[in-house]
């Protein structure tokens, strides 16, 4: 799993899913475009979205640190099936800096329902605390993705 932060909150997302990790590099921002949108770039010929998952899941943009990554992933959508080729989406994350190798055995389900998020998963707890997994596929709506990936 590769571990991130938002607002000094834990966060992984499994590693399978990550295409390549990147500094940050310059983005081209689109007008009309919500503010977690926080543009887009050539990535090896082929025009890629970032999403800022600071500003998506708090309302902070990231901050700049020399942590701050780029993460490209693999992005199907909620289509499970995987027949399609998938789009790479990136994720803007701070402190970017450990992966971590946890079994499904070690994931702890979270039992409460209050108006949790669709890309919340289940947790890691470790001797630094908790860690939330997120679900990408799920990060943003059919709507969004409609809007954002299909578009660039």
């Amino acid at each position: 799993m590769l571990l991130f932060q938002i607002n000094n909150e834990r966060y992984a997302i499994a590693s399978q899913q990550v295409v390549e990790v990147i500094p940050l590099v310059s983005l081209t921002t689109l007008p009309h475009t919500p503010e977690y949108f926080a543009g887009v770039f050539n990535y090896r010929g082929r025009i890629i979205p970032v999403i800022d998952l600071s500003q998506l899941m708090s309302g902070k943009r990231c901050c700049e640190h020399l942590s701050t990554r780029i993460i490209l992933v693999n992005h199907w959508g909620r289509d499970t099936t995987h027949e399609n080729l998938p789009q790479i989406m990136g994720l803007m994350a701070e402190r970017v800096i450990e992966t971590l190798q946890k079994s499904d055995v070690d994931l702890v389900d979270v039992d409460i329902q209050i108006d949790k998020p669709p890309y919340l998963g289940k947790m890691i707890v470790d001797e630094h605390g908790m860690i939330q997994c997120l679900h990408v596929e799920y990060l943003l709506s059919e709507v969004q993705q409609a809007y954002l990936l299909e578009s660039v």
